[in-house]
């Protein structure tokens, strides 16, 4: 089983509803962990970012998925957390390419520039690639130093 912290600010709303009420990967579990946003009511990103952050690093999620309207500002608050690899996807390969080569722990969708089909294709294809390690890991641990 996989749990998944998810959040969204107002632009990214629906696509958070939508993935966590249909999708699924066959042979796979998931135990959403939602923390917002609710409705489509304007709010602020920085706020669904940093508790994505503090489910994974309480241990709590093993991964995290983001939508705003272009991802930029959610992966720049990801990105601040120690441990965190937060990565901009905006098609099924990206997706893919992400977790193999950069090990990304949290998905961040840009809502406004894909679909609801698109997003549920990254998701699946980002859920069930491995990291690659070898020179992947020696790069990352090169930004961890």
């Amino acid at each position: 089983m996989n749990n998944i912290a998810i959040g969204a600010d107002h632009r990214g709303y629906r696509y958070k509803a939508s993935l966590m009420n249909r999708f699924a990967i066959a042979g796979h579990t998931i135990n959403w962990i939602d923390v917002g946003t609710y409705n489509e009511t304007r709010t602020d990103y920085p706020e669904y970012a940093k508790v994505v952050c503090e489910k994974i690093k309480e241990g709590e999620a093993q991964y995290g998925i983001l939508f705003c309207g272009t991802g930029i500002g959610m992966a720049i608050v990801a990105n601040r957390y120690k441990g965190i690899y937060a990565g901009v996807a905006w098609n099924e390969q990206v997706a893919r390419l992400s977790k193999e080569d950069d090990n990304v722990n949290v998905l961040v969708i840009p809502a406004d520039f894909v679909t609801e089909d698109e997003i549920h294709d990254m998701v699946r294809a980002w859920l069930t690639a491995s990291f690659l390690e070898g020179r992947y890991q020696k790069r990352l641990s090169m930004i961890d130093e």
